[in-house]
């Protein structure tokens, strides 16, 4: 049985919480759109995939070098997105180990020298997707540390996503439950800081036509999107079963799903007022890189023509857009990110 935070902090986070979610229930009907609220202005970003979410940083591949922060902005890229699995290294009373915390500090540091915006997740949390209701405190108890810790940063440009890809028993039925007591353990110390959400089955676009946003006006809301999967996982080992490999991309039906896709977005953003970012979208690498250059490119654009960033997965771990080996960028990758090659 996990230990409790203290009393006194839980009954606050629980207060506000409640209020929370009080005020998501008199949230205005559908038919009547909220106050418009801008996008967050990622640009092009890029996440810093298989690194802190890893079991220990280093165990799925390289560890964040020193430098790679500034070879990501010097490339033009303007945000990275940094998964933590901050559940890996929790104590029996739930702290986070401090040199974790330090560790992501420090790495905050490094990106903000070389200018560039961050998102701070918590990821791969596996026991929340399995029991939500049982595990929502203990996100709130991550949630009220990694926020007091780093409250300091400016909220322009330092930006916390509470739980990725909602999947599992975490559905958008009892999204706005599990993760109101993390919302109002950020807000204790972080009162206008923008929050991501993303919606269930994994983010996907279609949990858009359900999601209900809690009545906060710094609420972000995100999409992950590898559609076609076909195309995007072949291959892929972690996946099973594994979808063929052979799979090509640019087709009449990509294209229309695509445009599809797309229209699910610019629909939620006329309902709610809200854009959502694509927190991630790729190709693995195990298909050739014209392919792989080409979805990514035409996958980019078409968010962007609806008035949504992206966020590519990933750096040079895991779908990479950047071999670390040669320090060098794949061919073509920067351009399909809107940049100079």
């Amino acid at each position: 049985m996990r230990h409790s935070p203290a009393k006194a902090a839980l009954s606050a986070i629980a207060t506000l919480a409640m209020l929370h979610l009080a005020g998501a229930a008199s949230a205005q009907p559908a038919a009547q759109v909220p106050a418009r609220t801008d996008a967050l202005p990622v640009g092009a970003c890029i996440n810093m995939g298989n690194h802190l979410e890893s079991p220990s940083e280093g165990a799925w591949g390289r560890a964040i070098a020193d430098d790679d922060f500034a070879i990501i902005a010097k490339a033009g890229f303007k945000t990275v997105r940094l998964p933590v699995r901050w559940t890996a290294h929790l104590d029996s009373a739930d702290r986070i180990d401090p040199a974790l915390l330090d560790r992501v500090g420090v790495l905050l540091a490094q990106a903000r020298k070389a200018r560039l915006n961050v998102i701070l997740n918590d990821h791969n949390f596996d026991a929340l997707m399995a029991d939500p209701e049982g595990q929502r405190m203990r996100l709130a108890t991550v949630w009220q540390q990694v926020a007091t810790r780093f409250a300091a940063e400016p909220r322009e440009h330092v930006w916390f996503e509470i739980a990725n890809e909602p999947h599992d028993k975490l559905t958008n039925a009892n999204l706005l439950a599990t993760l109101g007591p993390a919302l109002a353990a950020i807000r204790q110390s972080n009162p206008d800081r923008p929050v991501i959400i993303g919606g269930e089955n994994w983010s996907g676009i279609n949990s858009l036509a359900t999601l209900q946003l809690p009545d906060d006006p710094h609420i972000v809301p995100t999409v992950h999107y590898y559609d076609p999967f076909e195309f995007t996982h072949q291959g892929a080992t972690w996946v099973s079963p594994s979808p063929k490999m052979g799979r090509m991309f640019g087709s009449a039906a990509d294209k229309a799903q695509l445009a599809a896709d797309v229209e699910k977005l610019r629909s939620f953003a006329r309902r709610t007022g809200k854009t959502p970012f694509i927190g991630e979208f790729g190709a693995i690498d195990k298909i050739g890189r014209k392919q792989r250059v080409l979805y990514m490119s035409t996958v980019r654009k078409a968010w962007a023509e609806a008035g949504a960033g992206t966020c590519a997965w990933a750096y040079t771990n895991t779908f990479p857009l950047y071999h670390s080996g040669s320090g060098k960028w794949i061919r073509g990758m920067r351009a399909a990110m809107g940049l100079a090659e």
